[in-house]
């Protein structure tokens, strides 16, 4: 059974608080406050360093990289962040992007989760799965054959358990390029649970991809107030926001009942109330004569 099987039918929700936490240990566990508040199953966060995310040849090129030194979360967190998740019943994960983080976290995280700019580092990948840990990874700007190639090296391990994240790398994405369809593409394609990595903070995108085509698992990025240090790229999800679209897509799925027409458990008190066929008043007459 896969780590994000659940009893019922409705998708999974993850909080990715990505660099949102500003450094801050208190910061952090207020998002987790606000994530199990508004619904959310997991929260995530991301581990990297900005000089083994980029080369040395960009950081030249680009000095204004090393700005993202800020966005980075101190390692020390890992352990106190995940009890205090665990303390709001919420799953706990986290995105590597360098080898030597996996070790010293995998102790703590219930999955791990890899970022669409590294879906080519296959070495990465594999030692995610190697730890045994559920693995969710995303797709943005990736095609077919490179999302194979991800699974043909998750076949070594038989008892791996992956699932998938159709997303659009841009940030914030257009609406008119979540090509939201390519969730059932890569579910036909792979058989494998498929969600939605969300950049467009639209609730629109999120009901299309759970209503129309079964999206099993969300990730929605999250900020506290607007001051998230990736808040003004313009994909972050506020609290009320998200409340409201995850408890929507609940409240969507447990609206179906069993398609069989015949009145209502609510309806039955106002049955008697319905105009009489005779004389068009309220309530219908045999009723009446007991008021």
């Amino acid at each position: 059974m896969s780590f994000f099987d659940k009893k019922s039918s409705l998708p999974y929700f993850i909080a990715e608080i990505s660099s949102n936490h500003n450094q801050d240990l208190n910061r952090a566990k207020e998002l987790i406050d606000i994530s199990a508040e508004a619904g959310f199953d997991a929260v995530k966060f991301q581990l990297f360093t900005v000089n083994e995310l980029f080369s040395s040849e960009a950081i030249s090129k680009y000095p204004s990289i090393l700005d993202r030194k800020q966005w980075e979360l101190p390692i020390n967190f890992i352990p106190e962040l995940k009890e205090y998740a665990a303390k709001r019943n919420l799953h706990f994960g986290c995105t590597p992007f360098y080898l030597s983080v996996i070790s010293e976290v995998k102790d703590y995280v219930d999955f791990f989760k890899i970022a669409s700019y590294e879906i080519l580092w296959l070495k990465l990948i594999e030692s995610c799965v190697a730890t045994n840990k559920p693995l969710v990874f995303s797709t943005g700007m990736a095609n077919i054959s490179e999302i194979k190639a991800v699974f043909d090296l998750t076949k070594k391990y038989p008892k791996s358990d992956v699932s998938v994240l159709h997303c659009c790398s841009a940030y914030p994405t257009p609406i008119e390029e979540a090509n939201i369809s390519a969730i059932k593409t890569i579910r036909d394609n792979f058989n494998v649970k498929s969600g939605w990595s969300d950049h467009t903070s639209n609730i629109g995108v999120i009901f299309n991809a759970a209503l129309k085509y079964k999206a099993e698992i969300f990730e929605l990025h999250i900020d506290k107030e607007g001051k998230g240090y990736e808040f003004s790229s313009g994909h972050c999800w506020l609290p009320r926001e998200a409340r409201l679209v995850i408890e929507g897509i609940r409240d969507a799925f447990s609206s179906d009942g069993n398609g069989e027409k015949k009145p209502l458990k609510s309806e039955i008190s106002d049955r008697n109330w319905r105009a009489d066929a005779e004389d068009g008043l309220r309530p219908i007459k045999s009723f009446r004569k007991k008021l």
